[in-house]
């Protein structure tokens, strides 16, 4: 057998002596990657890539929340993006893993939102929606005041069945009872429902300034106020499993158990508007409305549709383009 002896040149290749002169590249060969030892990890560089997965990404001028949340794996988002759902198994067999991801889901907020609508006949002259959720998250996570509310034993809602009952009764049992029943629920088909909730928003005070503002501008067509809630429930479905068809035959000829029993609040204020003591949690209603009254008028005027944002806002203060708004023409009136 000939013998083979390698010997490095200077351009980084190896030389084979024997029979036969052929170069060989010591570089790796495509699609490879380099090795690491793992005495080669620094114990920095593992601190650093276990908190990327712990700690949430901090995204200046929004509140400080993990976004994460609201898309987790083998979630989809609901059209009207009010939902997201699952049928992953392991959350109707495990009650302490549903229980955990209950109360994880319960830290970020919905999403609270206004549309205003102006119409005359076939006509729209505007649609625009404005985005409250930043008055629900303080800077300082100290002064949050959301909570997770179990049912309470005479309280009307879905704990198990077809249909609302005030029966059964966890007693002190609170969220991991709700979880551990509904995991050992043999039912084919049901579902546990977490609801996320704003509380103490006097919807009725925006909606007022609202119409007074649109009326101010002589807008004489039909003005419509919506208060919209995305984000404000998370489902867990039983699992598929045998495969789809079947399951939704089945639930056409079978009761659905329903456990509706655990709701996120977030509220706005510690009491309703107009009360004793009232402390928001960022802001007032009537502070929201001096900071983006003239705002709303511009946009308005510019027959606007889409999102209002804080660059309407700096246009409007910046530019003086709210003092553009003072005589709106709305045009001929349309039959």
């Amino acid at each position: 057998m000939d013998k083979v002896r390698l010997l490095s040149s200077p351009s980084g290749e190896t030389e084979s002596t024997g029979d036969s002169d052929q170069r060989q590249p010591t570089t790796p060969p495509p699609y490879s990657g380099p090795s690491l030892n793992a005495e080669e990890v620094s114990p920095a560089l593992v601190q650093q890539i276990d908190a990327s997965v712990k700690f949430p990404v901090r995204y200046l001028g929004l509140p400080r929340l993990d976004y994460r949340l609201y898309s987790p794996p083998l979630f989809k988002l609901s059209a009207d993006t009010t939902t997201i759902s699952t049928k992953a198994e392991y959350l109707s067999t495990n009650a302490t893993a549903l229980a955990a991801f209950i109360r994880a889901q319960a830290t970020v907020p919905p999403k609270p939102q206004i549309q205003v609508r102006g119409t005359r006949g076939r006509r729209l002259d505007f649609d625009i929606k404005l985005n409250l959720m930043t008055l629900l998250v303080p800077e300082d996570d100290r002064q949050r005041i959301d909570y997770l509310r179990c049912v309470g034993d005479s309280e009307l809602a879905y704990r198990g069945g077809a249909r609302p009952d005030v029966l059964p009764a966890v007693g002190d049992g609170g969220l991991d009872e709700w979880c551990r029943r509904f995991t050992q629920d043999t039912a084919p088909v049901k579902s546990f429902a977490l609801d996320r909730i704003v509380a103490n928003l006097d919807t009725s005070w925006i909606e007022g300034q609202l119409r007074s503002l649109i009326a101010s501008a002589k807008y004489r067509g039909s003005v419509e106020v919506t208060f919209l809630v995305a984000h404000s429930r998370v489902l867990v479905h039983s699992p598929d499993r045998f495969n789809q068809f079947l399951t939704s035959v089945t639930s056409l000829f079978s009761s659905r158990n329903k456990y509706e029993v655990v709701k996120a609040v977030w509220p706005f204020a510690t009491t309703k508007n107009g009360e004793q003591g009232r402390k928001c949690v960022v802001n007032s209603e009537n502070v929201w409305w001096l900071e983006w009254r003239d705002t709303i008028r511009y946009v308005i005027s510019q027959r606007r549709q889409g999102w209002v944002t804080c660059e309407d806002k700096l246009e409007s203060v910046m530019e003086g383009k709210c003092n553009q708004a003072e005589d709106i023409n709305w045009g001929p009136e349309i039959l």
